[in-house]
């Protein structure tokens, strides 16, 4: 497996990282905050921020930020992969088309759609990837993008609705496999070419498949696809 989509696969698998804009406040300092982010289907990250917070303004004033997250369940940090993010962000321009895929990974978002938040999109420039130590790599932009991304992205919920009913049974036994968990309540909230992501008894977790798909019509019947093992992180 490539830095690149093992980069992708540790920005999927976390929900939350640390967010430095470049200061107007305090005249090019960097400013840190913690915030949930969604990787997209072509792996550039979406966060949902007020409009009235620091970092928005920022923002505003200079789109250039970065994004680190790390396995956030480990204690050994030095020993865990993590990945930077350096993008530029962009407000975005349809507020309503990312908002339904959002909520299902964050449906405790739903509270802030009553308030100042808007959607905005970080676009990758440059990716600094640590699989652990000695294994420290600055990944390919071409390499990281996704091939195929929108396509995915259009049948994403009719996919979701089929599998959530139909192959119950096979998410269940898949998550037994890849992570030890025994249920008979699994929904899957999103999907993409890295994998599937799961809530299943109160945590939300990744099943990756054992290399990258973009055919939709390969998610018809998950239990004929490959899945990987669990990495750490991921």
């Amino acid at each position: 497996m490539s830095n690149a989509t093992e980069a992708r696969r540790l920005l999927r698998a976390h929900r939350y990282g640390a967010l430095s804009t470049i200061s107007k406040k305090l005249a090019g300092f960097p400013f840190g905050s913690i915030t949930p982010y969604l990787t997209d289907h072509d792996g550039s990250l979406l966060i949902y921020i007020s409009e009235l917070a620091e970092h928005s303004k920022n923002i505003a004033h200079d789109p250039r930020v970065s994004l680190i997250t790390h396995n956030q369940a480990s204690p050994e940090i030095q020993m865990q992969g993590r990945v930077t993010v350096a993008g530029n962000t962009q407000r975005v321009a349809d507020q309503q088309q990312p908002a339904a895929r959002y909520l299902r990974h964050f449906p405790e978002a739903a509270e802030l759609m009553k308030l100042d938040f808007s959607f905005y999109r970080i676009e990758p420039v440059a990716i600094r990837y640590i699989g652990g130590v000695g294994r420290i790599h600055w990944v390919s932009m071409e390499s990281y993008a996704v091939k195929s991304a929108a396509e995915l992205a259009g049948y994403e919920e009719k996919l979701l609705s089929k599998i959530n009913v139909n192959q119950q049974g096979t998410v269940c036994r898949l998550l037994k496999q890849c992570h030890g968990i025994e249920t008979n309540n699994a929904r899957i909230i999103g999907l993409d070419c890295d994998g599937l992501t799961v809530v299943a008894s109160e945590q939300v977790l990744r099943l990756n498949f054992a290399s990258t798909m973009t055919d939709p019509l390969l998610f018809e019947q998950i239990d004929r696809l490959p899945f990987a093992k669990p990495s750490a992180g991921l």
